[in-house]
């Protein structure tokens, strides 16, 4: 008798149970493919505290960057393969859309950690090929949909500082090339300069083209707080990572005729894309004492915000680079000065990251 009575009792806790797993499970079709802005961030805060002798440090944090690198690629093929429909929505809509391209900025500022912290040149090479495949197929896919399908948002809708992470996964790739081809010797070399040039020229037009488009959009459509994603801290990060590229690509002059040619426009561009980078610092400053200040907006943490952290340490990492091989030496004070405040950013994201994580851990832990 006591076995009938506690049957049904049981039978409502299972299915509750059931359903609470399935719904943690469902979390996946909402995976935002910007997660792999982490792994961006990580990354370049890396290789800054490896070149100011933080080897140790910035080694622990190149092992935290494959491991990451590794799950988030896991979660993102099983999203493809058990939520399709979610993921081919995300990959053609306006707003998320761009963000896949942090996929190939992931891949290539890990495939820049291997080679600088740990001499791993193949692996890095690996990575190379495959960022340059999921360049071409995100290049493609993401820019035919937005032109041919047929339900388009406004301008004001339907674009933010998140469409730059094309241009920063083009300059990645910029970056990688010109530190790979230093491993190579002639004709390679030559080949892998000159497709670090087109990548670096390339990225170059397509912020001139997005950016134009963005600005527009800040001057003359209405502007709310919610509006201004951390996402637009991209606005210097493009400029930042394309400083890098154009220095890269100085430094190996030398070793191509053709850029060796090319040395006067390689250093106005790169000093141009410096100074454009850096005028967006106090404006990015002032919109977010607006949002969180004055506007009181909430924060609380989103993966976007590591799209925030990337560019200050890419400014960090670039100024260093730009005033070494262009001899500029009274701006060395920035970059630990910037690296400083891309660690505490660093450190505030992946706090809140942990703090989710363990949410989500309790909520599935409670009793039912």
């Amino acid at each position: 008798m006591a076995r009938g009575s506690d049957a049904p009792t049981m039978a409502p806790l299972a299915g509750d149970r059931a359903r609470r797993m399935t719904r943690a499970w469902m979390d996946l079709s909402k995976l935002s493919p910007a997660n792999f802005a982490m792994i961006m961030a990580t990354g370049i805060l890396s290789i800054g505290l490896y070149q100011r002798g933080l080897v140790l440090l910035g080694r622990a944090l190149l092992g935290l960057n494959v491991l990451a690198w590794v799950v988030l690629w896991i979660l993102t093929i099983l999203r493809l393969m058990c939520y399709t429909r979610h993921f081919v929505e995300d990959l053609v809509d306006h707003l998320r859309g761009p963000g896949f391209f942090t996929a190939v900025a992931a891949t290539a500022v890990l495939g820049c950690q291997l080679i600088l912290l740990a001499a791993e040149f193949h692996y890095a090479m690996l990575l190379w090929a495959f960022s340059i495949v999921l360049w071409v197929s995100l290049t493609y896919t993401i820019f035919t949909a937005f032109t041919i399908k047929e339900d388009k948002p406004t301008l004001d809708k339907g674009i933010t500082g998140g469409w730059l992470l094309a241009v920063v996964a083009t300059q990645s790739l910029a970056v990688l090339s010109a530190l790979v081809a230093t491993r190579f010797a002639q004709p390679w070399k030559l080949g892998l300069n000159f497709f670090a040039l087109s990548m670096w020229l390339w990225g170059g037009m397509l912020y001139i083209w997005m950016m134009s488009l963005i600005f527009y959009r800040y001057m003359f459509f209405n502007f709310a707080p919610s509006d201004l994603a951390p996402a637009y801290w991209i606005n210097m990060g493009a400029m930042a990572i394309s400083t890098l590229a154009g220095s890269l690509l100085i430094a190996n002059a030398p070793d191509a005729p053709f850029l060796n040619s090319l040395l006067p426009f390689l250093k106005g561009f790169t000093v141009f894309y410096w100074a454009t980078g850096t005028w967006w610092i106090p404006m990015l400053l002032v919109l977010a004492a607006w949002r969180y200040v004055y506007k009181r907006f909430p924060l609380r943490y989103d993966p976007l915000y590591w799209g925030a952290v990337f560019p200050l340490g890419m400014y960090a990492v670039s100024t260093q680079e730009m005033s070494r091989v262009l001899g500029l030496r009274f701006l060395d004070w920035l970059a630990p000065l910037f690296l400083g405040i891309a660690a505490v950013a660093w450190t505030a994201a992946f706090v809140g990251l942990l703090r989710r994580l363990l949410r989500c851990l309790r909520a599935e832990r409670a009793p039912l």
